[in-house]
């Protein structure tokens, strides 16, 4: 066990996930509070120094933007009291990545050095071998860890604790879920989220042998005021696709580049008419370490905080490797 300031209290915000989840006639769905798994967990720390906050229930598939930014809200009031110490959040693995990134994009803003610690699990709480109660008290300790402080948003599961940065979810059966695609990336900020405005839209659209190029034009009908583009190889594509790109940053929507790859940089490398190189001439920005989930997370904070195309791409510039 690390040696954990004894000073405050630590928040768990619970929000669903398979950490949650108990079979029944209609599939595994989320049924367990957070005192239930509290009770489960094999934590260091008394019931005393816990507050619990039963924030959702749900699969994070089935989270939406608003939910996302309730989850936001609900850490950033945790470690704006003086007397939490650290914030544990069990969420569902599926869209990990993303709600951990979001969180930390605010979190860089508050220049907080509270722990948040994110954890969840890929065996529900009712199978033979449950991981949800490991997960939760590791997240615990680490949260407790005076170590912790000032690393941002981090995810313990597996007997591992990684970044937010770069984090994607890496087996959906493996006790090991999660991986990063570079241990330490920078961490520019988003200014914090302004109450009752609606974030600006941002589609995915993965890339493919074949595509049909008009997936573009369709999700600027449908008010995208930004596009990522979850690209082959190093960022590259066909020769429609650029000129859908052209045609979409002609008519003020963002679009930027990133990979299907899981690791390594986007270098704009290659040419003939749908290669990355093509896409920037075209306007498009390039995304070269964060992957296409969180790139898109982070489109829309920063397309929501009214941050212009230079913006943009110094964000996506100052989110590489960290010397």
């Amino acid at each position: 066990m690390p040696a954990t300031d004894t000073a405050g209290h630590i928040v768990v915000i619970t929000t669903g996930g398979t950490v949650a989840a108990q079979h029944t006639s209609t599939g595994a769905i989320p049924t367990l509070g957070g005192a239930d798994l509290i009770a489960r967990a094999a934590s260091g720390d008394s019931a005393g120094s816990l507050r619990i906050i039963d924030l959702m229930s749900k699969d994070s598939s089935a989270m939406n933007v608003d939910d996302q930014f309730r989850i936001v809200d609900a850490v950033l009031a945790a470690v704006a009291n003086e007397s939490v110490r650290g914030v544990v959040v069990t969420h569902g693995t599926d869209t990990m990545e993303e709600i951990t990134f979001l969180v930390d994009l605010y979190l860089a803003s508050l220049g907080t050095v509270s722990p948040v610690v994110f954890t969840g699990a890929q065996f529900t709480d009712d199978s033979p071998e449950p991981d949800g109660p490991a997960n939760l008290s590791a997240a615990l300790s680490c949260a407790a860890d005076p170590s912790a402080r000032g690393r941002g948003v981090l995810v313990a599961m597996s007997g591992t604790v990684w970044p937010a940065r770069g984090l994607f979810k890496v087996s959906t059966s493996h006790a090991r879920a999660f991986d990063v695609v570079h241990q330490g990336l920078g961490r520019p900020s988003v200014p914090l989220p302004t109450p009752a405005k609606t974030p600006a839209r941002i589609d995915l659209l993965s890339l493919y042998p074949g595509v049909n190029p008009g997936i573009i034009a369709a999700a600027a009908a449908q008010g995208s005021a930004g596009i990522v583009l979850s690209a082959n190889g190093s960022g590259n594509t066909h020769p429609d696709i650029t000129a859908q790109v052209s045609l979409a940053v002609a008519n003020g929507i963002a679009v930027v580049v990133s990979t299907r790859v899981p690791y390594g940089e986007v270098v704009p490398t290659y040419g003939g008419g749908g290669g990355a190189v093509d896409a920037v001439a075209a306007g498009a920005l390039v995304s070269g370490w964060l992957r296409a989930p969180q790139t898109r997370i982070a489109l829309m904070a920063l397309l929501s905080a009214g941050a212009t195309r230079d913006e943009v791409a110094t964000f996506f510039a100052a989110s590489g490797p960290v010397d």
